[in-house]
């Protein structure tokens, strides 16, 4: 697999994202580690790491005018048929590479909530799974995948409220 893109190419910065969050009085661990782009991947390079590892699913409508982030546990298998109308949306599929990168400044592989910092328009609707919210501390990445940041969950509701985002907490 490739590396990811140099910290240079992207809209923001990880050391950016981690002082907005202190700057909100967010606190987080950082863990720093191999590039990885699967769930397993992670979960062999992180062993028994406690806390809600997530998902990330960047989604859009049939006609490419509607997107979502939507943030579940590692784990969690999702029927984009089954969410589609609980989250407003026609026929769901994957945004390409391109796509996430003009909304999310992101790559594949390093995609995350924090990187609704970059959705200045406010072009994507973040959906969290509300039994991730239980978990504490969280994990993700901050807008590379050899980095992971844990924190709270009301931090990372704070941080995706800060960034002017209203997310939809649903039982999925």
């Amino acid at each position: 697999m490739s590396e990811t893109a140099p910290v240079a190419d992207l809209p923001t910065s990880p050391e950016a994202v981690i002082q907005r969050l202190a700057d909100l009085g967010i606190a987080v661990e950082v863990h720093r580690h191999p590039p990885v782009f699967t769930v397993e991947e992670s979960q062999a390079l992180r062993g028994d790491m406690p806390g809600g590892h997530i998902k990330n699913l960047f989604l859009r409508n049939k006609k490419g005018d509607q997107m979502w982030l939507v943030v579940v546990e590692e784990t969690r298998r999702m029927d984009l048929k089954a969410l589609a109308p609980r989250i407003g949306g026609d026929k769901l599929s994957f945004g390409s590479a391109d796509r996430l990168m003009t909304y999310l400044g992101v790559r594949p592989g390093a995609v995350t909530p924090l990187a609704l910092i970059n959705d200045k328009d406010h072009k994507v609707q973040p959906v969290l799974d509300r039994a991730l919210l239980s978990m504490d501390p969280l994990h993700c990445h901050p807008l590379t995948n050899d980095m992971t940041l844990s924190l709270a969950p009301s931090g990372l509701l704070r941080f995706i409220e800060a960034c002017g985002h209203k997310p939809i907490i649903l039982d999925l």
